[in-house]
């Protein structure tokens, strides 16, 4: 990728051991400045004092790049939870991140109540292959406790090199005792998408990541399902746990079955560049110079019945295409409120191998609506299983971290997760070690099933908890007016 790294914007949660980039080109030298403010020099002469005093009087020597580092990293991360200073290290990953590569372990985590939980094994993985579940809180790093670190902390512990090996202390809701597993690393590609035909007529797609090779990925998929029966009647488009990842990839995504043209995404930020519009065209979405990804793929894809499943684990690129769909009327959005991550980040390359993650703007709905704190409230409210929602009621969302950016179009309350009683978290619980893990797009996948329903005209099974709180937020997911296509004339890049 070379030098695009300097400035590439970023809309992802960074669930699979780090942050994933989007294609927003913003000029890094128009931070400078940026104010016209005179620098505080009175904190600066503060903050070179204390550099001093550390440098003369602690109980020991301390590296001078250490203590600058540490400064940096901390000023970043003080402002929200997804700004981060990226050492060589970090910033290594994430460039292979975009490319749906890296050494590790191959699991898709979070963290929870202080912990990492893993959230899916990736399939075929170091991880999988050990016996890791989804689930599962991971308690120790070796021999460090996690309990203190931040998720890019454990996410960083967990990267190395090919071939060294890690052992994990795990807590498992229906073990007694913990469980020590030691994985040996490796590079990991993760399959951003995967697709096939789950009745006849009705096809299932599911976007788990948005790479940089995403959309040629899903063009071939929808090419072969066409191939298997070229008169689909319906199409689940599968983002529940996807974390996010690069605009281009939700740009195509939504492209393939918008009208041509159409506003998909808009981001609003103090910089001039920031204030930019993202349309369902080539130049949006394609990563190839040459060609374009969905030139091919059949005329009906644009009309097909549609059902997009989503859950608290949708984030960021995934809340793009989700609220691109809703606000077009194109497709009924389906599942459990989304994570809220309305934000984008911004790379700004300090040297030749270390950068800050820092974000410069909010995104929006074609209808220009923002997602920050709030989510996609789905069209039609459906737990993950006939019982309930399970644990997934439990999981915190954007509104739920500490330094947030608040929602700037929704003044009202901001939707945090449903944090129960403990007697009835332990009942949630005590139901998910009777329950199998769900395996997406399997015959077990109720709302998979529900979608199905819906798409053939039959009754869908709804959340009568949930559907009763959306009734109390219309202002959230119900625009007022049909969103229209900008002129072409329009464009901001």
């Amino acid at each position: 990728m070379g030098t695009k790294l300097k400035n590439i914007g970023l809309v992802g949660l960074g669930m699979i051991a780090g942050v994933i980039v989007m294609g927003t080109q913003l000029d890094a030298m128009a931070q400078k400045n940026a104010t016209g403010t005179p620098l505080p020099l009175e904190e600066l002469r503060q903050l070179s004092e204390v550099f001093g005093l550390i440098k003369s009087d602690y109980v020991e020597p301390v590296d001078d790049k250490k203590l600058l580092t540490e400064a940096i990293s901390g000023m970043v991360s003080s402002l929200d939870p997804h700004s981060a200073y990226l050492d060589k290290k970090a910033f290594k990953e994430l460039r292979e991140g975009t490319q749906g590569k890296f050494v590790g372990l191959g699991i898709e985590v979070g963290m929870e109540d202080g912990y990492v939980k893993v959230i899916s094994p990736i399939e075929d993985s170091p991880a999988y292959r050990a016996g890791i579940k989804a689930g599962d809180l991971i308690t120790r790093l070796d021999s460090t406790p996690v309990k203190g670190m931040t998720l890019d902390e454990a996410v960083k512990k967990m990267r190395g090199e090919p071939n060294t090996k890690i052992t994990l202390t795990i807590a498992r809701k229906d073990e007694d005792k913990p469980i020590i597993i030691t994985i040996t690393r490796q590079e990991i590609r993760v399959q951003s998408v995967k697709a096939k035909m789950v009745e006849p007529g009705y096809a299932w797609l599911r976007v788990s990541q948005f790479q940089e090779p995403t959309v040629d990925d899903m063009a071939k998929k929808i090419a072969a399902l066409y191939a298997q029966d070229p008169n689909l009647k319906g199409l689940v488009l599968d983002l529940r746990n996807d974390p996010g990842g690069v605009l281009p990839g939700a740009i195509g995504v939504s492209a393939a079955f918008l009208p041509k043209d159409v506003v998909v995404t808009s981001t609003n930020g103090q910089l001039p560049d920031s204030k930019a519009t993202f349309y369902a065209r080539r130049e949006f979405y394609a990563t190839r110079a040459v060609g374009d990804p969905l030139a091919k793929l059949p005329e009906a894809l644009k009309k097909i019945p549609m059902v997009v499943l989503v859950n608290s684990g949708s984030a960021s690129a995934s809340e793009i295409v989700a609220g691109a769909l809703q606000d077009y009327k194109r497709a009924t959005i389906m599942g459990t409120q989304t994570f809220g991550k309305g934000s984008v980040q911004t790379i700004r390359q300090l040297s030749a191998d270390t950068a800050v993650k820092l974000t410069t703007a909010r995104y929006y709905t074609p209808n220009g609506r923002s997602i920050q704190a709030k989510g996609i409230v789905p069209d039609l409210m459906v737990d993950e299983t006939a019982d309930g929602d399970g644990l997934n009621g439990l999981r915190l969302r954007e509104a739920d971290l500490q330094k947030h950016l608040s929602n700037d179009k929704d003044k009202g309350p901001e939707v945090h997760a449903d944090v129960d009683a403990p007697a009835e978290e332990a009942r949630l619980a005590a139901l998910e070690k009777k329950r199998k893990p769900l395996e997406f797009g399997s015959a077990d996948d109720f709302q998979l099933t529900q979608a199905l329903n819906h798409l053939k005209g039959l009754p869908v099974v709804l959340s009568k908890v949930k559907a009763e709180a959306k009734k109390e937020e219309p202002s959230i997911n119900k625009p007022k007016t049909e969103p229209k296509a900008e002129p072409k004339n329009g464009d901001k890049k």
